[in-house]
């Protein structure tokens, strides 16, 4: 019985040094750029930008596949930081792909809601809550606004409501200055 165990932890041991080193010796190195436009992304994976999701997104831009105007949930400010970091000049939101919209959100109609869960399914961040067979919702502070759930509805009980800017969704645009041009900046 002493015989079985010291064999077995001897064999373990020995295939765990194998695939630590081999996980050593293969390491695929990530390109870390990728890491940072995929941080400045919103990560909705709504797919307005022409691509599945934003990793796949990111991963175009810095390949040079793709160009950095095509989010409309980042919008210009999402270009700007982009544009900050790849050491572009910003362009407006849109390149036949993406257009630039208004910010609205999903309503659906919860007398017409058939409850099939189509919408469900199709959301990326999981705004709408209900189950099979009853009444749907949408959780507006969750909801992106990508319009991914508008097309599956059997009935069509969802629409998209333009977000009036109040107090509550209003946000402080930051003044943006172009180092490059301005007078404060010296060249030494």
């Amino acid at each position: 019985m002493l015989t079985a165990i010291l064999i077995m932890s001897g064999l373990a041991l020995v295939i765990g040094v194998i695939l630590g080193f081999a996980a050593i010796q293969f390491k695929a190195e990530e390109n870390p750029l990728v890491d940072k436009i995929d941080a400045i992304l919103p990560q909705t994976q709504c797919g307005q930008c022409g691509f599945p999701g934003c990793r796949p997104y990111a991963e175009a831009i810095s390949r040079g596949e793709a160009d950095i105007n095509r989010c409309p949930p980042g919008g210009d400010e999402g270009i700007h930081r982009l544009a900050d970091l790849l050491g572009m000049d910003a362009k407006p939101l849109g390149d036949g792909q993406a257009q630039a919209k208004a910010k609205s959100v999903a309503v659906i109609d919860e007398q017409r809601c058939i409850g099939c869960t189509l919408c469900l399914q199709a959301c990326p961040v999981d705004a709408i809550v209900g189950a099979a067979k009853q009444m749907h919702t949408v959780i507006a502070k969750q909801c992106t606004g990508c319009e991914l759930c508008v097309a599956p509805c059997p009935v069509e009980c969802i629409t998209m409501e333009a977000l009036t800017e109040d107090i509550t969704q209003w946000k402080w645009t930051y003044p943006r200055y172009d180092i490059k041009n301005s007078a404060l900046s010296t060249d030494r």
